[in-house]
């Protein structure tokens, strides 16, 4: 319940504090006074709107400040943002509308929800400032707040039919307890299955990744074991040979002249045999002289046989030399071929038979996914989901069945005699909401089809169905408080006495505050505020009077019914004399 409310160079109010009661309450005053304000002033302290349009204009700060008495679900709200702890029984400290904060706390009092906007101005930028029970909090947290606390209809209000699933969730509200236990089981049965089913997506996914994998894996294997690699040192050898091949001639030719050299003599000179053959004959003599040459002359003997086997050697290299260019060729493309699966896959010679071993391995055991299970629990998830969603459905069908018979009883009266009202409750895609979506279709004069209300309904229309609305939800979702801003207006006589009858209905159940120029609606309510306009010292300023006493109300009334001034005394006292 919305108990204070104070404010500070808003608009054309310079200072204002108000203290407000359960029950009905109306405002009332000539156009322009401001009535609208204290609405709107609500509106922005709970995040809506342009709120720095309503700073005075000539000031550098402005000041909004509300005092709440909060519900359960707000507690709830506070404790989950961590406020909770601020929030103190009866503290009134630095808002001006409570009594001292002890006193209060001694007798017992509810706690209070201090909330509070401030705009300051530099002349060149207004920033402003929000606090809940003194502490800074965002645009966000306030309009999680607000439906906690408020809800506000104008006449002509639209944006909340446009707004997603929004006739959803009323319908929803109507359906209280019973659809409500429907709602839990949906949300888990669909993030059970979403779960199931991105598991499934993943898997699938996975298996197409290793079936590409597979094919490119095949791929090269196909090339790996069309180069017949065994020999890691392959590379190397081939070299060799292309080296060999590419100097035959070259080696042919100092094979010859190491021969000549060794066994044949050149240049007129003896062959190194020859000589090793005179120094080993020359030694035995002297090692007939002398026994210590016998190890010299085992070492020349040495050489000699290692000279003959060099000699041998070379023959047999020289006669395998062969300059044959087609056997050349054949080794250089044998090495292009290695350098080229070398390069490509980066590895060398010896890492390429590993990994041609990998995928004899890999490819032969058949990797693939194994997704039976994976399906199986989507298809039972989805199976749950499905029968909880439908459950869900057949309450939300009984609860339009409902609706559409509260709003068109509670419209009929309100000059809409021949209205016509449906929910429809169609097939949707799944969601944590269930499978449905709704639709609010209205018709309003007869021969005119059903159509989505938010296209066929006229202002005023729209505010008669959305006060017939908010009061099919009072039963369901007691706690908030209600405003609304002229929703009575251009209508007759007699339908703002059935809007009377309606409000005062509601405010049986809500609190409730209503703008309104129909003398028939502010007879109705408990309490009554006058908003005028003055000019002070040539300043234009909004005050706010209430009203407590028979003969101001009735001089409000007469106000408000116009017409010759004795008669609308007397339609004013009347009006009182019913309520």
């Amino acid at each position: 319940m919305l108990t204070g409310l104070r404010l500070e160079n808003i608009a054309l109010v310079e200072s204002l504090e108000l203290e407000f009661s359960s029950g009905f309450t109306v405002l009332t005053g000539e156009t322009g006074a401001g009535k609208s304000l204290l609405l709107d002033a609500l509106d922005a302290l709970l995040g809506g709107g342009s709120g720095a349009r309503l700073l005075r204009q000539g000031t550098q700060r402005g000041l909004i400040e509300a005092l709440f008495t909060p519900t359960a679900p707000v507690l709830a709200w506070l404790q989950r943002q961590q406020l909770d702890q601020q929030l103190a029984a009866g503290d009134a400290a630095d808002t001006g509308t409570g009594t001292d904060r002890d006193a209060a706390a001694a007798q017992g009092s509810p706690p209070e929800l201090v909330l509070s906007r401030e705009w300051r101005s530099n002349g060149e930028r207004i920033q402003s400032r929000s606090r809940i029970n003194g502490v800074v909090v965002n645009r966000q947290q306030l309009l999680e707040l607000r439906p906690l606390l408020l809800d506000l209809t104008v006449q002509g209000q639209s944006q909340d039919l446009a707004r997603p699933g929004q006739q959803r969730q009323w319908l929803d509200r109507c359906g209280g307890d019973a659809l409500a236990a429907c709602l839990g089981p949906v949300r888990q049965a669909v993030r059970s299955w979403r779960q199931a089913a991105t598991r499934l997506e993943q898997a699938r996914a996975d298996r197409d990744r290793l079936e590409r994998e597979r094919q490119e894996g095949r791929q090269q294997l196909e090339a790996l074991e069309a180069a017949a690699l065994e020999d890691p040192n392959e590379r190397l050898r081939l070299q060799q040979d292309q080296d060999r091949l590419a100097h035959a001639v070259r080696l042919q030719e100092g094979v010859m002249l190491l021969l000549g050299r060794l066994v044949e003599g050149a240049d007129n000179a003896p062959a190194a045999l020859d000589h090793l053959a005179a120094c080993e004959q020359e030694l035995q003599q002297l090692a007939g002289f002398d026994a210590s040459l016998g190890p010299l002359l085992e070492r020349c003997g040495g050489a000699l046989q290692d000279v003959q086997e060099l000699a041998r050697d070379l023959e047999r290299y020289g006669g395998d030399l062969d300059s044959d260019p087609v056997s050349l060729e054949a080794v250089q493309e044998r090495l292009a071929l290695l350098k080229g699966l070398e390069r490509r896959h980066g590895r060398d010679l010896a890492g390429l038979i590993e990994q041609r071993d990998q995928l004899r391995e890999q490819l032969s055991a058949g990797a693939a996914a194994a997704l039976e299970a994976l399906e199986a629990e989507e298809q039972q998830t989805r199976l749950q989901r499905d029968q909880a969603c439908s459950l869900l459905s057949a309450q939300r069908q009984q609860a339009a069945r409902q609706l559409e018979e509260q709003l068109t009883a509670s419209l009929r009266p309100m000059g809409l005699a021949d209205v016509r009202f449906s929910v429809a409750v169609v097939p949707a895609p799944p969601a944590e909401e269930g499978a449905d979506a709704v639709a609010f279709l209205f018709s309003a004069n007869p021969g005119q089809p059903l159509a989505p209300l938010r296209e066929v309904a006229s202002g005023g229309e729209m505010s008669r169905f959305l006060l017939a609305l908010k009061t099919c939800l009072a039963a369901a979702d007691p706690g908030v408080t209600l405003l609304f801003d002229e929703i009575d207006s251009g209508v007759s006589g007699r339908v703002s006495g059935a809007i009377a009858e309606l409000l005062r209905q509601l405010a049986a159940q809500r609190q409730v505050f209503c703008v309104t120029h129909q003398p028939l609606v502010a007879a109705a309510a408990d309490h009554h505020f006058q908003v005028s306009k003055a000019v002070e010292a040539g300043r234009t300023l909004t005050r706010v009077h209430p009203l407590r006493d028979t003969e101001a109300r009735q001089q409000e009334l007469a106000e408000l019914a116009g017409g010759d001034f004795s008669e609308a005394h007397r339609y004013a006292a009347g009006l009182l004399e019913r309520g």
